[in-house]
């Protein structure tokens, strides 16, 4: 669902539920951001979210430790950690047992990884499979990170290179050549946001969200409109998975993409020549993408090595002005 009709969705609840009536919800429809914040105490503050989706991979045991690691990682979003979750399963009538044994036994992987634990779910038939996690985190009221609060003269960090969608899509389509860019998709959404949000965290990070399917334009465009500044994006800096240039341009687009491209409108503006396939890699919708952090030019370089030597790698890829809401992409 877009941006947009998403909103229209949502009006009913908005009017339901205005946030003067509920001082302790800290985070909320209001906020548009990444998960639920609820305050308990003066000094805890409890996170909520959940996701789920259908397979992305063939694999079962993979499809659900790629699920777990999208659902867990609007908590690490908001600077928090993992505590609880419960799994959210629909699956055919006659489908076998052990596949859906193996989903959740690759969810539970993850979880436990996150120092979290699964207490029990919900499951219903369905035509097609479905999987993920409702999530609970704990945070302090004083540490929560959001999308909004970008200042101008940041830097603007990513955890993950971009490109997950076009190259499942190239996958699914069987396109020759795409096994080495699979796998490097693969490999890139199994991997937990939560070492780079404890060190955005402990840099003073002033923003941050992560990239799934809005895009990174798109999320980028939120944390400009959250924060009321100009991101500046550097496209020749965006990290990108293996081959997914090469997949865009032969076509393994997906309709996400192009919803994104669509509603994001003039709002994205480019201000260098691109070539189109580039383009769509960053109107991609991602999959357990990274994390897109901003934080102040003294911290950035220290943040980004600290990122580096735990993760796969982290990225400069733009910075933070005063200006117009919008995302320049140069």
């Amino acid at each position: 669902m877009g941006l947009a009709t998403l909103a229209q969705v949502l009006r009913p609840l908005y009017d339901a539920f205005p946030p003067e009536r509920h001082p302790e919800l800290l985070v909320g429809l209001d906020g548009a951001d990444d998960a639920a914040v609820f305050r308990v105490s003066e000094d805890l503050a409890l996170i909520q979210t959940l996701d789920f989706f259908p397979p992305v991979v063939d694999d079962p045991f993979i499809y659900g430790q790629i699920a777990a690691t999208n659902a867990m990682s609007d908590i690490y979003a908001m600077g928090g950690e993992v505590s609880l979750a419960l799994n959210i399963a629909a699956f055919p009538e006659d489908l076998d047992p052990q596949i859906l044994s193996e989903i959740f036994r690759g969810g539970a992987e993850k979880v436990a990884e996150a120092g979290g634990v699964i207490a029990g779910g919900h499951t219903t038939f369905d035509k097609e499979p479905k999987y993920g996690l409702s999530v609970t985190g704990m945070i302090h009221p004083d540490a929560i990170i959001r999308t909004g609060g970008a200042q101008p003269g940041d830097v603007l960090l990513l955890t993950k290179p971009v490109g997950t969608g076009i190259l499942l899509t190239a996958a699914k389509q069987q396109r020759d050549g795409h096994e080495t860019g699979f796998a490097a998709a693969v490999q890139s959404m199994l991997r937990l946001n939560r070492h780079a949000s404890h060190l955005a965290r402990a840099h003073e990070a002033h923003a941050m969200t992560d990239v799934t399917g809005f895009s990174l334009l798109g999320h980028a465009l939120e944390m400009a409109e959250r924060s009321g500044v100009a991101v500046v994006l550097d496209a020749a800096s965006v990290p990108l998975l293996e081959d997914a240039v090469r997949f865009a341009r032969e076509g393994a687009v997906t309709g996400g993409g192009g919803r994104n491209l669509e509603q994001l409108g003039e709002r994205i503006r480019r201000t260098a020549a691109l070539d189109q396939a580039l383009v769509d890699v960053l109107y991609d919708p991602q999959t357990s993408g990274g994390l897109l952090i901003a934080v102040s030019r003294p911290q950035a370089e220290s943040l980004r090595r600290a990122i580096e030597e735990r993760e796969s790698g982290c990225w400069v890829v733009g910075s933070i002005e005063a200006g117009a809401p919008i995302v320049e992409v140069r």
